[in-house]
C-alpha cells in the first residue's frame, strides 16, 4: 500500500506527456551576490497544477561561452515542454567571456570561463533549495533536480556534474601562445581562486547543496571523460555524429587548435558503461552541431525532447 501511494501520483502520464496547456514564466535574479543579467533565471510552472514536490530541471543556453541568452528558442521550447508535462523548469543565464579573442586564444580564459559558468549554475541550484526552506515558492522536490543544456550549456552542466574535486582538474597545461609564439604553461587548479577558492563558487546562496540527480546534454561534451565515475549522476545525451564544434568523439572545441579538447557522446557513453553508470544516448546520424538552435521547428529537437522525456 505504501508503494502504491508513492507511485500513483506519477501515473496518468504525468512527466510523460504535455498534460497542461499553458505555463507561467517568472524572471528572478538567482544570486544573492551578483545583480545583473548574467544571473537572471526564467522559471516555468504549469498553470493549474495542484501537485507539489515536483522535479526541477535547470537548462543552460549555448553560445560558445562568448554569448547566448536564456531566451533562445531551444531554451524556451525545452522549458515550456517539460513544464507542460508537470515539471518545474528554469532557463538560466550565466557568466560568459567578455573578450572573444582572449577566449579563443588562451586556455586560461577558457578554463576560467567554464569554472565561472559552473559556479553560477551551482548558485542557481542552491537558490531553489534556499527558497524551498523559506517560501517553497515553486513546489519542487529538492531531492530531484536535473540539469540540462545545449552546446556550451551542455558543456557547463557536464563539468558541473562530473568535476567532483579541485584535484580532478589537471595540474599542468601547456600550449602555444599564437600571438607571442611562446610556450605557455599554467595550473588550472589554481584558477579555482577566481571563483572564491572552491568549486561551489562565488555566486552566493551559500549553505545549501548544489547536488543534482542527473544530466541532460544536447550537443555537449566534457574535457576529460575519466571524470565520469560509478558514483556520479546518470546522463542522457543527444548528439550529431558529424559534430565538429563539440566533437562527437574528442577534438578541439569549435574545431580550433587553441581551444581545449572536448569529448562528446561517442566517448562519454562508453565511459559511463565501463563504470556501470545509468546512461542513454541518441545519435543523430549525419547531423552537425546546430540541430537544437531553432527549437521545436527542427524535428530533431522534438525527437530529442521525447528521448529525454523517456529517460527521465
Amino acid at each position: 500500500t505504501l508503494m502504491t501511494a508513492f507511485v500513483f501520483p506519477q501515473c496518468n502520464d504525468r512527466y510523460k506527456t504535455e498534460l497542461f496547456s499553458s505555463v507561467t514564466k517568472t524572471t528572478v535574479n538567482y544570486s544573492d551576490v551578483y545583480t545583473d543579467n548574467a544571473h537572471e533565471i526564467d522559471i516555468y510552472t504549469p498553470d493549474g497544477d495542484t501537485e507539489i514536490n515536483r522535479p526541477l530541471i535547470i537548462f543552460a543556453h549555448g553560445g560558445s561561452f562568448i554569448g547566448g541568452d536564456k531566451n533562445q528558442a531551444d531554451c524556451v521550447d525545452f522549458c515550456n515542454s517539460f513544464a507542460k508535462k508537470g515539471y518545474v523548469t528554469a532557463s538560466a543565464n550565466y557568466r560568459v567571456s567578455t573578450n572573444q579573442q582572449d577566449f579563443i586564444l588562451y586556455q586560461e580564459e577558457q578554463y576560467t570561463t567554464i569554472l565561472k559558468a559552473v559556479a553560477d549554475i551551482k548558485s542557481a541550484i542552491r537558490y531553489f533549495r534556499k527558497d524551498f526552506t523559506g517560501n517553497d515558492t515553486y513546489g519542487i522536490d529538492t531531492s530531484t533536480i536535473f540539469i540540462a543544456g545545449s552546446s556550451a550549456g551542455g558543456v557547463t552542466m557536464l563539468h558541473l556534474a562530473y568535476i567532483d574535486a579541485i584535484s580532478d582538474l589537471p595540474n599542468s597545461v601547456t600550449y602555444m601562445d599564437l600571438v607571442t609564439g611562446q610556450t605557455v604553461s599554467f595550473n588550472p587548479q589554481n584558477l579555482v581562486n577566481t571563483i572564491g577558492g572552491d568549486l561551489e563558487g562565488d555566486a552566493g546562496n551559500d549553505g545549501y547543496s548544489s547536488r543534482v540527480s542527473g544530466v541532460v546534454s544536447f550537443a555537449g561534451g566534457i574535457n576529460d571523460v575519466h571524470w565520469i565515475d560509478s558514483a556520479d549522476e546518470p546522463i542522457v545525451s543527444i548528439k550529431g555524429d558529424a559534430d565538429q564544434t563539440v566533437n562527437y568523439n574528442c577534438g578541439y572545441g569549435m574545431g580550433v587548435p587553441t581551444v581545449v579538447e572536448l569529448c562528446g557522446s561517442g566517448e562519454m557513453h562508453p565511459q559511463a558503461n565501463a563504470v556501470n553508470l545509468i546512461n542513454d544516448v541518441l545519435v543523430l546520424p549525419g547531423s552537425e552541431h546546430d540541430w537544437f538552435v531553432n527549437g521545436n521547428t527542427n524535428s530533431l529537437f522534438v525527437v530529442a525532447l521525447e528521448f529525454t522525456t523517456n529517460f527521465l
